[in-house]
């Protein structure tokens, strides 16, 4: 009597299974669309060509419906894995034009409140933080907030790419899952030697690769 072979189901294959069930292409694809949208400053119908190019035929509304169902799932796991932010902040004012209206948010309904707020000299911030969090020190001080202020220059960027949003909650949408998956590869190149940019890539790629649900190579 031949013996069958048992096939050892982990954590691993059955979350990638459920994450992609009943999807015609395999993860390494989706996933794969998802980081080049977000990554870089792309597209979806630049992320087709891409895929074209190396043979894989799909719309670029595919491509679409991706970014929107796996874009924030992604997110939200790369910040379950980030390390807790500290308690000094640097702040910046971004406005989106949206159909010639400007929007801001206001930073309302943190789990987290920081020790000290750091942002330039506009006058508005004062009255922002007591209503926001009038418990926090706020220090106003030029040029102690050009990291914030230069922060937001990628955000500034995709929204020309995408002829601007359409609405508050298609801003919303984006930019949850746009800020944490792009910011997870963007370490400051400047920051570390050849060698030693090369081995936090591979880290924050490790990490990716968990997040996605996919095995990761040896």
């Amino acid at each position: 009597m031949s013996s069958v072979p048992l096939v050892r189901h982990t954590s691993e294959m059955n979350a990638s299974e459920s994450l992609y069930h009943r999807h015609r292409f395999p993860s390494e694809i989706i996933s794969h669309c998802v980081w080049l949208y977000f990554r870089f400053s792309l597209s979806f119908r630049d992320v087709e060509e891409i895929l074209a190019m190396r043979g894989v035929i799909l719309t670029y509304e595919t491509v679409r419906e991706w970014c929107l169902k796996f874009g924030q799932t992604y997110a939200n796991r790369l910040r379950h894995k980030s390390p807790q932010f500290g308690d000094r902040w640097h702040l910046d004012e971004v406005f989106l034009k949206i159909n010639g209206r400007p929007h801001y948010q206001l930073l309302k309904g943190l789990r987290y409140v920081p020790r000290v707020i750091i942002t330039d000299k506009l006058k508005s911030y004062g009255a922002a933080k007591a209503e926001v969090m009038p418990s926090v020190e706020h220090i106003q001080q030029k040029y102690q907030n050009n990291r914030a202020e230069n922060s937001h220059q990628p955000t500034r960027l995709r929204e020309k790419v995408m002829r601007r949003f359409k609405s508050a909650g298609h801003a919303q949408r984006f930019l949850s899952a746009f800020g944490q998956i792009s910011s997870h590869f963007r370490v400051g190149r400047h920051l570390y030697s050849a060698n030693g940019y090369r081995e936090v890539m591979r880290a924050r790629f490790v990490v990716w690769e968990d997040v996605i649900c996919l095995p990761i190579a040896a």
